[in-house]
């Protein structure tokens, strides 16, 4: 992996002595077969919130952005090598299947490509000047008998419709036979696009001057001979603005703590990926570690069941083991309805679950079980009912007596039913709608009981409805929060949504839509204090299907503030207190390259050591008791935590109050609010 990021680098700062190339490649290194990895049993979901390097196959210098897709194979016609682009894209309007390579800085530049199609129907070309996986250009065969060139637009006015600007086609008649050269010529706005030679479109947009290029279709379509051309001059002005782009991360990272490890042991056999509860399991004043085995039934993900429970403390001891652990059920692409929790109020942690179609409260420090009752049963209504009481989605806590302790119970099923019981475990009552994928709890009227935020709606403690917007849209509430965020204490509290296909959404305490705004298969919402020039704290969030890895940052009025795609997956974006003096970051993963944390400019602002650690998942949280954040990174078989190479130094430190442990899922909304206090 290193050598060929090594290659990329030579490629793109070459001297002008190489002449005028910045990347050529007949795609003769990779091995025949597909540039992916398929996840086995589970699916593409897994990289919602797991690290999983391209698939499984090195891809550098290029990289597969729509990385749920396994679009891409290498073989060989006539004894050449070709890219293949192998599948029909089932949503050709909102998503095209793109290999790209290299850096945002590019411009001036020409690229081309020999494309053969091997469908008359939908497109295939090359993409350049490209941002995100939602912001290109594009020039392409398409149809069967013309040439397109057009830029994708990063927001759309229709739901799963993408929105494009036409800057120009051309009647070309071509057929499937034979590899046609494309070649377009960028100078600032000016675009030429060509055919085997002959200049076809000519135009000028200059919304984007520079970027990065590929290749993409929509159909089966084969490439060979990739190559992108500029002048000895702007070669060297791409080199200059990369070198000064170093030299500022590089000004950034030495200014802040470097991780270095704290605590390492291995989990074998009973390791997982993201299903991981914190919590002290003991009563020793120390967090541990509550690791979740399932296995998937009936279909897919939806009828996952908790195999095996493993407590552990971080140095490594098992305290007790509940049911049989298999490496083989480590992974899921879903929520599990376990947690840690004082449930009872004794100052003791207990284990609440739903296991074998019973909720249960197990003792933490022995996993004995204290209490069980049956779950309810599976609705009439539910389509799907494999089975006659419900298996469990997840677990929340509320406060909805007003004790000033969360020990109401809510569990759910996938996105339609909740039920709500007591702390002695007697239902108290249920409700249905849209309900996504995790509640959030919010006092709106401050009178000591909370409310629940579930789906694109708002329940009183009492279970009765006070608004919806379930019906008016389509797809499902990933992340949702309510506060007030705006570092005005007299502002009002605001609904934030980030609603899947729906893209962000706002609406004020009684429900009214504030802001929409259709970025984007919108999901893993954090809130933090990412900007320190502007007023309160910012909303950032991450695409994943259809367009993964595209970050949108908001302000607490919903202000569109920045977008990117620093990734090209999805990332829980936990927030960071990791300098202890008011900045906080958002973490992408462990991995060396394409991890880190990054400041709310979008720039990788801290770096996790090249020294083996696992990269699969990760949390957040003060585990040293300094108020600074440690970051805990595993996978199947290990654990890492990382803190920082320095003590902090200043009378105040930033102790920021996030979401309790006992609520923690793979699609809640981590708000992380502003905290002082004092160093002794």
């Amino acid at each position: 992996m290193a050598s060929r990021s090594l290659l990329f680098l030579f490629l793109i700062l070459a001297p002008a002595a190489r002449g005028a190339e910045l990347f050529s490649d007949d795609f003769s290194r990779f091995p025949p077969g597909w540039l992916s990895t398929p996840v086995g049993l589970l699916n593409a979901a897994i990289q919602e919130y797991h690290y999983l390097p391209h698939r499984g196959v090195p891809l550098e210098p290029w990289a597969n952005p729509i990385n749920h897709l396994d679009a891409w194979v290498v073989s060989d016609e006539d004894g050449k090598s070709y890219l293949e682009q192998h599948t029909v894209n089932p949503q050709p309007e909102l998503l095209n299947p793109t290999l790209i390579t290299g850096d945002p800085e590019w411009s001036g530049y020409a690229v081309e490509a020999s494309v053969k199609p091997l469908s008359l129907d939908e497109m295939a070309g090359v993409v350049f000047r490209y941002r995100t996986n939602r912001h290109y250009y594009l020039f392409a065969l398409t149809g069967g008998g013309k040439a397109r060139l057009a830029l994708r637009l990063p927001l759309e006015k229709k739901f799963r419709v993408a929105e494009w600007r036409e800057l120009g086609e051309a009647a070309v008649p071509y057929d499937v036979t034979r590899y046609y050269k494309l070649r377009v010529e960028n100078h600032g706005p000016g675009i030429r696009a060509f055919v085997d030679g002959k200049l076809v479109i000519e135009a000028s947009d200059g919304e984007i001057l520079k970027g990065k290029a590929g290749v993409t279709a929509n159909i089966p379509a084969r490439f060979m001979d990739f190559r992108v051309t500029a002048t000895e001059g702007e070669i060297g002005a791409i080199r200059g603005r990369i070198e000064k782009r170093q030299l500022e991360l590089d000004k950034l990272r030495a200014a802040n703590p470097k991780p270095v490890v704290w605590k390492r042991f291995e989990t074998p056999v009973f390791g997982a990926g993201r299903n991981v509860r914190f919590g002290d399991l003991d009563g020793d004043g120390q967090m541990d570690m509550l690791i979740g085995q399932n296995i998937p039934r009936v279909r897919g993900d939806a009828f996952d069941h908790i195999s095996c429970l493993t407590a552990v403390t971080l140095d490594g001891k098992i305290l007790w083991q509940l049911g049989r652990p298999d490496e083989r059920n480590g992974l899921l692409t879903n929520d599990t309805p376990f947690q840690i929790h004082d449930i009872d109020g004794d100052g003791k942690h207990e284990v609440v679950m739903i296991r074998d179609f019973q909720l249960q409260i197990l003792e933490g420090a022995t996993g004995k079980v204290l209490k069980k009752v049956w779950v309810p049963e599976i609705p009439a209504d539910v389509k799907e009912r494999p089975y006659k009481y419900n298996h469990g989605d997840s677990i929340a806590f509320f406060d909805l007596s007003g004790k000033g302790k969360r020990h109401e119970i809510l569990i759910k099923d996938r996105y339609q039913y909740f039920w709500v019981y007591n702390n002695r475990l007697e239902l108290l009552w249920s409700g249905s709608g849209q309900t996504g994928h995790y509640p959030y709890p919010f006092d709106v009227d401050q009178d000591g009981r909370e409310e629940i935020v579930l789906g694109y709606a708002l329940w009183s403690p009492d279970g009765k409805q006070i608004w919806s917007r379930d019906k008016e849209y389509r797809d499902h509430a990933d992340g949702i929060v309510m506060g007030n965020f705006s570092g005005d204490p007299k502002a009002p509290p605001r609904v934030y949504a980030c609603g899947s296909d729906e893209g962000y959404l706002m609406f004020d305490k009684d429900g009214r839509t504030l802001k929409h705004i259709r970025i984007g298969h919108a999901q893993s919402p954090s809130i933090g204090k990412y900007r320190m020039d502007l007023p309160g704290l910012q909303l950032l969030t991450v695409n994943y299907w259809k367009n993964p890895g595209i970050l949108s940052l908001f302000d607490s009025d919903g202000n569109l503030l920045l977008q990117d795609e620093p990734i090209h997956s999805g990332s829980p974006l936990l927030p960071v207190n990791w300098r202890g003096d008011g900045q906080e970051f958002a973490l992408l993963s462990g991995n060396v390259r394409e991890g880190g944390m990054i400041d709310g400019h979008f720039r990788r602002v801290v770096m996790f050591p090249d020294d083996g650690h696992p990269d699969l998942a990760s949390y957040v949280a003060d585990l040293t008791g300094d108020a600074r954040d440690e970051v805990v990174l595993w996978d199947t078989k290990q654990v890492w935590i990382y803190t920082q190479d320095r003590p902090f130094a200043g009378k105040k430190i930033y102790a920021p109050v996030r979401n309790p442990d006992y609520n923690e899922s793979n699609y809640r909304t981590t708000v992380s609010l502003p905290g002082w206090r004092e160093v002794k």
